[in-house]
């Protein structure tokens, strides 16, 4: 173990903790998604403290970095309730009481790589605070993972591609399609690099066709893919027109004929009568005779060409 000097009052005080670092010096990797064990113990000069301390751990920086992970144990307690605990994922596995800050990190991500600092402070008369210097590295591993991959406009109506990819160590990034030969990869260099994240561009997308983002490095590879189809100018929007303007005129005749059937089936029904001018009769009433009214039949559709 590395062995870190006390910061605060007592010089004689000690933070030690094991990095957890690539296999071959010492120590084991922790891929995305597992647990790690963030090793801490410490000296002090008094003998015994049983008093009221609290357990940090930050990362980044010492001193002022952001806190990740607290708790408290009260008087003669060995129970360190906690306080923070970023995300629900940190926990304490040591006892502080017997000097073990040991801290335990579950579902690691990408973001969760680089150094954390461990730090205990003594309240009442004693009043120490102890942290280490030089902390804890923490190091995330992770196969290749494609987060995006998109086609964008560009000036005189050409395209490029853009793909981003998340890995460590940081992916390799390839791509392949249509202009580019049988399998033959165009590579982007090194891209651009943001943390974990590496992003490169395809400049020029010249023929229609599928484009394949390949990222890749030690622990495996990713694929991903977009396709490309053009629309060839005017000729195209008229080809596609011309069918709508066909169907609608069939449509426009159908509607005329199924009008025309509907009105003759009506007239089917209630047939005309021919209006013949009534005989002049006595009437002993003042009430008109409807069964001698006639309806009239209703009016033909027509549809013009």
């Amino acid at each position: 173990k590395r062995h870190y000097r006390e910061l605060a009052q007592h010089r004689g005080a000690q933070c030690a903790g094991a990095a957890l670092v690539h296999a071959g010096t010492g120590g084991s990797e922790r891929g995305g998604g597992e647990a790690a064990v963030l090793p801490c113990t410490f000296t002090h000069p008094h003998r015994h403290y049983d008093g009221q301390l609290t357990a940090i751990w930050r990362t980044g920086e010492p001193y002022a970095g952001p806190q990740v992970f607290r708790c408290a144990a009260a008087r003669g307690s060995e129970l360190c309730q906690t306080e923070l605990s970023l995300h629900s994922r940190f926990r304490l596995l040591g006892n502080p009481r017997r000097n073990d800050l040991s801290l335990r990190v579950e579902r690691l991500a990408l973001a969760d790589d680089g150094r954390y600092f461990c730090r205990v402070e003594f309240a009442g008369d004693v009043h120490d605070r102890y942290e280490s210097r030089h902390g804890v590295w923490l190091r995330v591993t992770a196969a290749p993972r494609i987060v995006n991959i998109s086609v964008l406009p560009g000036p005189s109506h050409a395209f490029h591609a853009l793909c981003t990819a998340e890995g460590e160590p940081p992916p390799t990034l390839s791509w392949s399609g249509p202009a580019l030969g049988n399998g033959s990869a165009v590579l982007s260099g090194p891209g651009e690099d943001h943390g974990h994240q590496v992003t490169a561009e395809l400049p020029a997308l010249t023929h229609d066709g599928r484009y394949t983002c390949t990222a890749s490095n030690s622990l495996g590879r990713a694929e991903a893919s977009v396709y490309l189809f053009r629309f060839r100018g005017a000729s195209g929007a008229s080809a596609i027109a011309l069918p709508l303007g066909a169907l609608g005129l069939k449509a426009l005749l159908l509607l005329c004929v199924l009008a025309a059937r509907a009105a003759a089936g009506r007239r089917l029904e209630h047939p005309v009568m021919q209006d013949t001018p009534p005989r002049p009769q006595a009437q002993e009433s003042n009430y008109e005779n409807l069964s001698q009214m006639s309806p009239r039949g209703p009016p033909a559709a027509m549809c013009l060409p």
